[in-house]
Parts: C-alpha cells; structure tokens; sequence
C-alpha cells in the first residue's frame, strides 16, 4: 500500500493528574482522533491489553483498510468494541441476550472479555464478522479508549495494531515500528496494563465455550457462572475449512522472525538442562541463540540473549512482558529461541496459547 502521513498523538491515561495544558491537549488529540474514524480512517489506541487499531465498524471501505494496513487475512473476524452496554441495541440480534450475558456483563464490562453474539442483520460491515453470522463484542477497560469510542459516537471493530503475525504492541512504539505511514493515527498513552489480549467467549446451548483465553481466566469465569459447563478451549483442527468464530483461532500469531520452540517438563532442573544443551549445540552451528525464560530461573541460563519474562510467583507480569520480549529478540537479531512453558492456570492458560501460536505449536516435553 502507498504511504500515508500517520499522526501522532501523546495522551496521559491518568486524567486525574492532568495539568490544565494536559487536559486541553487531550481533548484535542482525542477529538482529532474521534474525528479521523468518523472520515473512515485507521486510528491505533491503547486500551488495557493491547493497542487495538480501529476502524468504524459500520463502514465496509474504513474496516477494508485494517485488513490492507496489517495484511490481515479476510477470513479472520474482528473484535467491536462499544463504550456503553446501550450500544448492544443496535448490534445484536433482538432477544438474544441471556441472564448468563448479563452477569457476565456485570463482572467483567469495562474489562477483557469479549462476548460473541448473533449479529443484527445490517448493523455492521460484513468485513468485521468474516461473513458469519455472529460478531464478538466488548467494553474496554482503558480511559483513552473510552473517551475515543465516546467521542467517536460509532461501534469501532479494533484487532491488535500490529502488522498480522507479528506480537501484538504493548507500547506505542511497537504501534509505530510495525504501522507508521500504514494508519491514519496513533493515540500514545503509554504503556498498556494486562499485556495479553480479551478472554473470547460464546454462550451456546447454555454452555461457555471459551473460544481464546486471555485476560479474564477461566477460574473468574467460573465464578461468576458457578453451574453454566465451560468448554476451556477450541482447537483449530474443527476450523480449518471454515472461518474462525474468533480472532487468534487460525493462523500463527504473535510470531518473532527466528525459530522459536518451547520446553515443557514437570522437573524444573530437567527442563533447564535440557534448553541449555540445545541452546549449546544450536551455537556450535553458528546461530544467534535466546531463551525467554522467568526471573527465578534466568541466571541458570548461558545464550547470545536471555531475556526473564516476568516472574512465575506473578504470572500477571509475564503477560505483561510477552509481546515486548518477543519482539526484543528481534531486536537482538536473534535467530533460535527456546521458551520455558508457565504453568496453564489462571493468567498462565492465555500465556501458553500465545507462545504455541509464535511457535507454530513446536512444543518439546521432557
């Protein structure tokens, strides 16, 4: 695509503390970048997972440009996000609203989940829902994203303000090295909270399926729904010949550019032994090596670049890591990665499934 001016806005997310300075220029950014959506363009802003990149979702030609900005497959539907509960209205399918949406709605709205519902015919472009016949739909939990979407006075589809494939940006300078002279505007306000992307869920039957794990886990979805059956995930084995009923279901995402694999072992010394004597042999054969590994274990290790993610007695700040320690090893020009595996509960589910996607699913036990 042909290069195009992107516009740079600096916006605090603590409105409290605002200067009066501050304040007007916040206004201005976001009634600037409120009034880019409504002409049609892209506009990157942050909200409490990821930078999310949006577009009017009631516009075919506004939505068409996340999909050429991000070489995004078409078949891969979007995320609306709404400021208010209100707004459902006008998005999904009369009477299709269960008590089981609404306390879910009542946790977790602002917040990282993302509901999937039947769509009101007509009410959004076709691109958003990849032609199925839901759309998945949430409130952001981010002041910047708030003010934008109000401001914005439309349903904004948003996925990770990313070029496809690559980890999704935590910091507007990711926003930036993947998408500047490719989008309309960014909105900087720092960096984002939970670091991994919205919980997806889809009530059928009477049944949670959760269709991709992420902020909310599912011990807080279970209780908020202690007897509703959960389905913890979906493996895209049941996909291939159909489109995705959810973002981040198909393809490989989150993705540095070496070859990345993960270990996995229940004998923590066994696992460590383990990348050691791969990351040595990958170095006899002249590769740039790193391992992504967590605080307690990071001084075990010897490579070209270790990098401790988080900490595993505060699985949050793992998450909160990923994507920019992903995208480090870039940086470095590292070629051959090995990851330690975290413990699949809580926070850790979301952790995993996003390392198996920059993976490709290499996953080594021992």
């Amino acid at each position: 695509m042909e290069d195009i001016v992107t516009i740079y806005w600096k916006v605090s997310g603590s409105e409290n503390s605002y200067t009066e300075q501050e304040a007007t220029a916040a206004d201005l950014a976001i009634a600037e970048a409120a009034k880019l959506l409504q002409n049609e363009e892209t506009v990157a802003f942050p909200t409490e997972t990821v930078y999310g990149l949006g577009a009017d979702a009631t516009s075919s030609a506004a939505v068409g440009r996340i999909f050429l900005a991000k070489g995004r497959p078409s078949d891969n539907p979007l995320i609306v996000h709404i400021a208010s509960r209100e707004q459902l209205a006008g998005l999904v399918a009369p009477q299709s609203l269960t008590s089981e949406h609404y306390q879910l709605m009542e946790a977790f709205w602002p917040g990282s989940l993302t509901i999937v519902l039947p769509v009101a015919l007509g009410s959004i472009s076709p691109l958003v829902t990849a032609g199925l016949s839901t759309v998945g739909i949430r409130i952001p939990d981010h002041p910047i994203a708030l003010r934008l979407l109000r401001e914005a006075g439309c349903p904004v589809a948003a996925p990770s303000a990313n070029s496809s494939g690559r980890p999704s940006p935590t910091l507007a300078s990711h926003v930036m090295e993947d998408l500047d002279g490719r989008i309309g505007g960014l909105v900087d306000g720092g960096a984002t909270g939970v670091g991994v992307e919205s919980t997806v869920i889809q009530i059928v039957e009477s049944e949670l399926h959760i269709l991709r794990p992420g902020g909310v886990t599912l011990e807080q979805l279970q209780s908020v729904l202690p007897s509703t059956y959960i389905h913890e995930s979906q493996q895209q084995s049941l996909l291939e010949k159909e489109a995705p009923r959810a973002p981040g279901m198909k393809y490989t995402h989150y993705a540095p550019q070496g070859h990345l694999h993960i270990v996995q072992g229940e004998d923590e010394e066994k696992v460590i032994a383990w990348i050691q004597r791969d990351i040595d042999a990958a170095k006899l054969r002249g590769m740039s090596t790193g391992i992504l590994t967590f605080e307690e274990h990071s001084s075990k290790y010897q490579a070209d670049c270790v990098i401790a993610c988080g900490s595993l007695s505060q699985p949050e700040t793992i998450a909160q890591e990923l994507y920019a320690s992903l995208r480090r090893f870039d940086e470095e020009g590292i070629r051959y990665i090995i990851a330690e595996a975290c413990p699949e509960k809580g926070i850790g589910l979301a952790i995993m499934n996003r390392l198996l996607k920059a993976a490709g699913h290499r996953l080594i036990r021992v």
